[in-house]
């Protein structure tokens, strides 16, 4: 990775020089409960609505 962005990228992306390899996987994931996505999504909402939790790459 290096610290050039891509002119125009929303997402704010970094160039790469190679491309980069799979390191490893992640087998032991546990997913949300159905509650507990929905409160995620909720305070997700909430940071939207007050125009603050802005993502800095």
């Amino acid at each position: 990775m290096t610290d050039k962005k891509f002119p125009g990228a929303p997402a704010r992306s970094y160039r790469s020089p190679v491309p980069l390899g799979v390191v490893g996987e992640v087998i032991d994931w546990t997913r949300l409960t159905p509650d507990a996505l929905q409160a995620w999504q909720e305070r997700m909402a909430a940071l939207r609505a007050a125009d603050i939790g802005e993502i800095i790459n």
